[in-house]
């Protein structure tokens, strides 16, 4: 399948209103790149790894709608002119560039500063978006550990003390991150058995199904997307995990009441989370009722220079700090409730 994108650049203040306009044409699903950086509140919703980098705020933005392409063929066998499917009805490529150009100028009539307004069209090559993902993922290990995507365990040789069958998805990382092999390390060191483990950001389930293989009698894993749900129910089945041995809920552990009762009080051994400085300092108060007395916070996506903060905030909790290690820029921290 091929797509026809049509790009627009304008302004960040205008961006809802130029994609609400195009919405009426029938163009949905807009990307858009821009450089604004991230406010606290969109920060502690990034339950992720890393950060993304944005470059020196400019104002500009760069919308971006994809319109799926339809091939038709002349009497005489050449290619008549690009058409687009959109709602249901094939278009010609210029009476939609046309229409684009027509409604940003109309907004400009209105005196909205919709900056160049200019519009492009591009077509993409033919991607399998699905599954063009996967040669980026390659078999790997932590110390014993060996993680193993499913579409190589067919020629594995290698041996280990623990494998892991995962397969990430397109929404999820595979663990290779230096975040989440301190992660890994950690819970290989501390996981006892019939440990009770919270994992706040499951994302696949990386993390929850390894401290199952480590020892542990049950995980609740906590994530703000819905796919983890998916993602972690077929990672189980590829590694015998019961369905009672580890539940997914979907929320806010921060900020969601009922989050917070289904886990509990006093009811964990081990709270695991990797995910960013910005989101463990307002987690960790919350997290520290969570814990058993004696109970391990071991967090991670923590950047150099920035685990002081974290460091800071779980003494305020009432932990203490029991270990720190390092892995490139990453830093991991653990704490014990006091």
């Amino acid at each position: 399948m091929k797509w026809i994108v049509f790009n627009v650049k304008t302004t960040k203040e205008a961006e809802d209103i130029v994609i609400s306009s195009l919405y009426d044409l029938g163009l949905e699903g807009a990307e858009v790149e821009d450089q604004a950086p991230l406010d606290e509140k969109d920060a502690e919703l990034m339950f992720v790894d890393i950060l993304p980098e944005t470059g020196e705020d400019d104002g500009t933005a760069h919308l971006r709608f994809f319109a799926e392409e339809v091939k038709t063929e002349r009497n005489d066998g050449k290619d008549d002119e690009p058409r687009v499917l959109i709602e249901g009805e094939e278009r010609p490529v210029q009476d939609v560039l046309r229409d684009i150009e027509n409604e940003l100028a109309a907004l400009r009539e209105f005196n909205l500063d919709i900056g160049e307004g200019t519009v492009t069209v591009e077509e993409t090559e033919d991607l399998d978006w699905v599954n063009n993902w996967k040669q980026y993922f390659h078999t790997f290990r932590v110390d014993d550990v060996l993680i193993v995507p499913s579409w190589e365990e067919e020629n594995l040789t290698e041996e280990a003390g623990y494998l892991l069958r995962i397969d990430p998805g397109t929404a999820f990382g595979t663990g290779a991150h230096e975040t989440t092999k301190l992660c890994i390390r950690a819970l290989r060191k501390y996981v006892k058995s019939g440990d009770r483990i919270l994992d706040v950001g499951t994302g696949s389930g990386i993390l929850g199904i390894l401290s199952l293989m480590f020892g542990a009698s049950a995980v609740l894993g906590t994530d703000l997307d819905p796919c983890a749900i998916t993602a972690t129910e077929e990672n189980k089945k590829k590694n015998g995990i019961a369905d009672e041995d580890f539940e997914v809920l979907i929320g806010n552990i921060i900020s969601d009441p009922g989050v917070q009762e289904r886990a509990g009080t006093e009811a964990f051994d081990i709270v695991t989370a990797n995910i960013l400085t910005e989101v463990l300092l307002p987690l960790t108060p919350v997290i520290a009722p969570c814990l058993k007395k004696g109970g391990l916070y071991i967090t991670s996506g923590i950047i150099e220079g920035k685990e002081g903060l974290v460091r800071d905030a779980m003494e305020k909790a009432g932990f203490e700090v029991t270990e720190e290690k390092a892995e490139g820029e990453w830093r991991s921290v653990v704490g014990r409730k006091l």
